[in-house]
């Protein structure tokens, strides 16, 4: 038997409508509940497929491989199973055969990207391997989080072990599907309780804590598990460490309040009235000029990063979140055999616990920062964690001796990060006169991105845009577009609007121009092959260039600044979690959601697993790591729980919600 076969399943939900096309390895169970569906069969995994409808039994059918053909068996069922209209209780399947189980109407196709007919015309065979299991690293390697600071951590190993269940923490039980609540007492461990568990305790967990408390949920209620008691602090580190201090204006809109659902009063609005109150009058009607004439006459206005800091910190005071956050690093999440799930956490060396809840949300950000594999041998080989730095580790280093003593940096990478470095070596230069920049990229733009009948403009090979997607993906018809699309036309609209960009701002334009112009800032194109360190201890780049072959940049700094890796792969709980539910992935290798932002394959009887931000990009919406992003999960995701009838949630009409306005702008508690 092929052991590693795929097909894909294509139905409309009768009762959402919503669209789903999973890509599955066979066997395929499909059902009504997961746990009654088996784990595996014959010593393979199978993946199930549940279907949420009462006409669908328990344990409905099976897809499955036998002497070459993919056939479909009914398990019993009360409804029956039809095959393209007739009645079976066994059938032999042709790919783009329909099943009809309950109210369901699926189609299976055979996956035509992996297969190839087999010499019997019947079988095909594969070609290429599961993506839900992980494959050995890319190209691509990582600079990894350490699970002790939250902070970044260029001396551990680039690929961390694939499952945290290689000590004697998590326990044996944990191995198994559904994890015996009576079990976990006897290990002797403690295990607390609680209706609503957010896991990570970053800005995901925060917005959706938020909208709890304002859906009527009681803090009691509601536990944050992460590293850090500051929500922010994570993005605030990286802020810091890829050179945006305080007093910078973060590539966020002036609506997007993530202490403020309603996003009214806006932080222009805020920053115009403070500056009133201080007699700051010309500064308070440009905030306003802005956001009203923006972006066709003026840049578009963005905040301060400080004061979204502080908004987020009043907000957190007011729901209760230091009742709420709880410290620990969280090892592993199962079902539980009463229809919950539980977390496996660390508390501390050597101090473990377990958590169990009905509903759980899964915000834990990005689990990595890439890193360049030619800057990664290079440090590997030399130990020099000085000289070749990643922009969103702290290398602060760097600009102090430019500043005292002059250099080149080798800059890689042309988005927002690079942007804002740019602007900080100018700001060095100010100091030191001595300081020039390369910056290399692989190949020139000659053109921005297009979408029907608009393109994005470049100046210098910079793609610009005022945020990283446009703007309709928030909250206009390319939200609607991508939610109504199917996986593939997802693939397609996000690679479209997608793409690396920087902020359509005239200072940094200013500075490129600038330094151009007198020649400290040079931009060289190419592919690089190594990086070496030459007998002055100074970095020297080989790169293939296409007019004059390979050539080489010398360098006393290289900083890399191509960004943040999301991929479930890239992180330990999230694989093992993948990986031991058989989980469907989408195309960019994130979580698989519903439009409501649920993991649908982890519904246990009535506990409902969401997920929310980078983690599921790919998927229904496009801007999710952003901070409307994470409120529109947010939102999404509280609807489900209204619908479900969690306990506590009160759904957010217009009374409610002007009243939860009124506590907001009085800083009283929900």
């Amino acid at each position: 038997m092929t052991s590693n076969f795929q097909i894909k399943l294509s139905w409309d939900d009768p009762d959402t409508g919503e669209h789903r096309e999973p890509l599955l390895s066979v066997p395929v169970a499909l059902g009504r509940e997961f746990a009654r569906m088996p784990m595996d069969i014959q010593g393979q995994r199978v993946s199930r497929i549940q279907l949420q409808n009462e006409q669908v039994s328990r344990f409905h059918a099976l897809i499955n491989l036998e002497q070459n053909q993919v056939v479909v068996i009914d398990q019993n069922s009360a409804n029956g199973l039809l095959v393209n209209g007739v009645q079976q209780t066994r059938a032999i399947l042709n790919s783009g055969d329909r099943l009809q189980i309950g109210t369901y109407i699926v189609t299976v196709t055979f996956n035509p990207i992996t297969q190839s007919a087999s010499a019997s015309g019947n079988l095909p065979t594969i070609q290429v391997p599961n993506p839900n299991v992980t494959q050995p690293p890319g190209i691509q390697s990582t600079i990894q989080f350490n699970p002790t600071t939250n902070l970044p951590d260029p001396t551990l190993p680039p690929v961390r072990p694939v499952t945290p269940l290689g000590s004697n923490f998590p326990p044996p039980v944990f191995q198994q599907e559904l994890v015996p609540v009576q079990e976990l007492h006897a290990t002797g461990l403690p295990v607390d309780e609680c209706d609503y568990l957010a896991i990570g305790a970053g800005l995901g967990s925060y917005i959706w804590v938020d909208l709890l408390r304002i859906s009527g949920v009681k803090a009691e209620r509601i536990t944050a598990l992460g590293l850090d008691k500051e929500p922010y602090a994570r993005y605030k580190c990286l802020c810091l460490n890829s050179q945006i201090p305080l007093h910078e204006r973060l590539r966020s809109n002036s609506d997007s309040c993530p202490d403020n659902i309603w996003g009214w009063p806006s932080y222009a609005l805020r920053e115009a009235w403070h500056d009133l109150t201080h007699g700051k009058l010309n500064s308070a009607f440009r905030y306003l000029w802005q956001v009203f004439a923006e972006p066709t006459f003026v840049e578009t206005y963005t905040p301060r990063a400080n004061n979204v800091f502080d908004s987020i910190d009043r907000e957190a005071k007011r729901i209760g979140w230091a009742q709420i956050y709880r410290y620990g690093r969280v090892r592993a999440i199962r079902k539980t055999d009463d229809g919950r799930y539980c977390v496996a956490y660390s508390r501390g060396r050597g101090d473990h616990a377990f958590f169990v809840c009905r509903y759980l949300h899964l915000a834990t950000g990005y689990p990595a920062i890439q890193f360049l594999p030619d800057l990664q041998a290079y440090r590997e080989k030399y130990q020099d964690f000085k000289s070749v730095v990643n922009a969103y580790e702290d290398h602060n280093h760097v600009y102090q001796q430019l500043e005292r003593h002059g250099g080149t940096v080798l800059l890689r990478g042309r988005g927002i990060v690079a942007s804002r470095i740019v602007q900080r070596i100018y700001e060095a230069r100010k100091q030191n006169r001595n300081i020039n920049i390369l910056h290399l990229m692989r190949s020139p733009k000659p053109q921005g991105n297009k979408f029907g009948n608009t393109q994005r403009p470049v100046k210098h090979h910079y793609e610009f845009q005022p945020f990283n997607w446009p703007k309709a993906c928030w909250g206009g018809e390319l939200r609607v577009m991508l939610e109504k699309a199917s996986p593939e036309e997802r693939q397609h609209l996000l690679k479209n609007w997608g793409g690396t960009t920087t902020a359509d701002r005239l200072d940094w334009q200013n500075i490129t121009e600038q330094g151009l112009r007198e020649g400290w800032y040079k931009i060289e194109f190419g592919q690089v092959e190594r990086v070496e360190r030459d007998a002055q201890n100074r970095t020297r780049t080989y790169i293939q260039e296409k007019e004059f072959g390979q050539i080489t940049i010398d360098a006393d700094f290289i900083i890399d600044a191509t960004g943040l890796d999301a991929k479930v792969e890239a992180s330990p709980l999230l694989n093992d979690l993948v990986q031991h539910y058989h989980l469907p992935l989408n195309h960019m290798g994130r979580l698989a959601v519903a439009n409501n932002f649920e993991m649908a394959e982890m519904r246990n009887g009535k506990g409902q697993m969401y997920a929310a931000g980078a983690i599921t990009l790919g998927g229904p919406y496009a801007a999710v790591d952003s901070f409307l992003g994470l409120q529109y999960s947010v939102l999404r995701a509280v609807d489900g729980l209204a619908a479900a009838r969690a306990p506590g949630v009160k759904r957010i009409n217009a009374v409610r919600s002007f009243s939860q306005w009124l506590k907001w702008a009085f800083n009283q508690s929900p």
